[in-house]
């Protein structure tokens, strides 16, 4: 009798503690209109071309001093893509780069979160789904801080940079220079402006 009661108290602590848990967690909508997601490649290796995607929606997962309950998910229309040039951005939504007809969407969806021993700085692992290919990556994420906007809702913003070499997702147009470097580079710089609204 004695072990059937505690183990009944612990299967009501366990889900008490998790109950506790999915509590703390905080989640937030991206305010589209106040982030941004941007990258930078190189161009005939001597200076750097720049672009953003218009369109994406997102949603993460916050609460200041619980790293273990943090996550994010962001949803990229790849057809949004802009770098000033609208010929160049028709090649980049071909079948050359993205094929947007085929897909879509980039998707990324975060998987861990390994603190710095800055408090306001940690690395995002997750996985990025594009041109048909998941693979992990990882973002350098700085916590920008949260507020309580005029009309009274919750806010949070973070800065994010990372690095991926676009072949590994089967992006390899481009030629090789007679002087040996690349017309198009390989590394694709990215930097994400993120604000949030709490969901209500």
């Amino acid at each position: 009798m004695q072990s059937i009661r505690n183990t009944a108290l612990l299967l009501m602590t366990t889900v008490f503690l998790f109950s506790a848990q999915t509590v703390l967690a905080t989640a937030y909508t991206i305010d589209t209109s106040h982030s941004s997601v941007g990258f930078k490649i190189k161009h005939l290796a001597i200076s750097n071309v720049q672009g953003s995607f218009s369109s994406f929606t997102g949603t993460f997962d916050f609460t200041a001093d619980q790293p273990d309950q943090w996550s994010a998910e962001v949803s990229i229309d790849m057809k949004s893509v802009d770098t000033g040039d609208e010929d160049r951005d028709k090649h980049l939504q071909d079948e050359d780069f993205f094929d947007v007809k085929k897909f879509p969407k980039m998707v990324f969806k975060s998987t861990g979160v390994k603190m710095d021993d800055d408090d306001d700085e940690f690395e995002l692992m997750g996985n990025l789904t594009m041109h048909g290919v998941t693979l992990p990556v990882t973002l350098e994420v700085e916590f920008n801080g949260a507020v309580t906007d005029p009309w009274g809702a919750e806010r949070a913003g973070f800065s994010a940079e990372g690095k991926i070499n676009r072949k590994d997702w089967g992006l390899s147009y481009g030629k090789v220079m007679e002087g040996g470097g690349l017309m198009i580079g390989n590394e694709v710089k990215i930097y994400l402006e993120i604000e949030g609204v709490k969901k209500k």
